[in-house]
């Protein structure tokens, strides 16, 4: 059906006649110039000079003017049937970890050594657009904890604001209780069966203000499942010495990061490569996705362009109408006859 979005936008229809009742003359009524000479300067213009109040006539094509102004402002749309809205699928926050150890190289990614952030920038940006239907969210993790992207169905984004990360933004050290922390924070206004955290980490706490048990308790109150993801070559298997010789794998605290799984009702996952993170976000889609209240929405086809142009078309008409009689004139004046009486 058609409809106006804004249809108050019509209250405004008598505004130009309010004001000039409401404002003062712009003249006494007498003429501001008097000249002997006006009916020559009226045969010079083509036309008489005006000493009255225009007619309804002469005021009839503003107003129409003024009516397809206002008639575009008012947002004309033709409004189809409702439609669902399908609203289906889970509230996905992804907590990544991009303190100072993730920088080491000891993870391979098509053939090449790369650091674990580039790893888990490959691989989750993949997962995150394969979520089709659910509203994924971002935080990223070091000494602090902070919302990179909020929970969004556009997962181009959040892929986009993962793919710029950096490591040691959020400082050097490891908050992963923080992190807990906020994405229940964020989580708790939505529908209490699908509030998903998945935390990726490849260390233990070593900052923030909150024991990472003590928010995994807070979070299986709220009805979060947390999955846990530690990242990380085998201290047997890695290379790659860390600061004082200490081998990087032996800082994920695995006890810890199970605890926070199980009392959230989740699952811990290990990666020790890629071929590992890819079957772990293979078990992560395989979760089934809570259907939530669908919303119906209407589509509206926008129709302000007509009488807009409508109202262009008229303007151009009406100035046409005031600058035809001077064309007129000069090519009277530029006549034969004309030029053949000048001496």
């Amino acid at each position: 059906m058609f409809e106006f979005a804004w249809a108050w936008i019509f209250l405004l229809a008598p505004l130009p006649w309010l004001l000039r009742l409401l404002l003062p003359a712009a003249d006494s009524g007498e003429a501001a110039l008097k000249v002997s000479f006006l009916d020559e300067l009226e045969a010079l213009a083509g036309r008489r000079a005006r000493t009255t109040l225009p007619s309804w006539r002469q005021q009839a094509p503003f107003a129409l003017l003024w009516l397809l102004l206002l008639g575009a402002a008012a947002r004309p749309e033709w409004v189809g049937e409702p439609l669902p809205l399908p609203a289906s699928g889970r509230d996905l926050l992804i907590a990544v970890d991009v303190s100072g150890s993730m920088a080491y190289s000891d993870m391979r990614w098509e053939g090449e050594e790369v650091n674990r952030l580039t790893l888990v920038k490959h691989l989750l940006g993949d997962f995150i657009e394969g979520r089709q239907g659910d509203r994924v969210g971002l935080i990223l993790f070091g000494s602090q904890a902070y919302l990179q992207a909020p929970l969004t169905f556009d997962r181009h984004t959040v892929r986009t604001w993962l793919d710029e990360a950096l490591i040691g933004i959020a400082g050097k050290n490891t908050a992963i209780g923080d992190a807990i922390g906020l994405a229940v924070k964020r989580l708790r206004q939505r529908p209490a069966d699908s509030r998903v955290l998945v935390l990726v980490t490849d260390g233990a706490n070593t900052g923030g203000e909150i024991e990472p048990l003590t928010a995994a308790r807070l979070a299986a109150a709220e009805g979060v499942k947390i999955y846990p993801i530690g990242i990380g070559a085998d201290p047997q298997q890695s290379g790659v010495l860390g600061l004082f010789g200490i081998n990087p794998g032996l800082d994920l605290d695995e006890p810890t990061l199970r605890a926070i799984a199980e009392m959230s009702g989740g699952e811990y996952f290990r990666a020790r490569g890629s071929e590992e993170l890819q079957a772990i976000e293979q078990r992560l889609d395989s979760l089934e996705p809570v259907a939530q209240q669908s919303t119906l929405a209407r589509p509206a086809l926008a129709l302000y362009a007509w009488p807009l142009s409508a109202a262009l078309l008229l303007s151009l008409l009406l100035v046409s109408r005031e600058l035809w009689p001077q064309p007129l004139q000069r090519l009277r004046r530029l006549s034969p006859s004309t030029r053949r009486r000048q001496p």
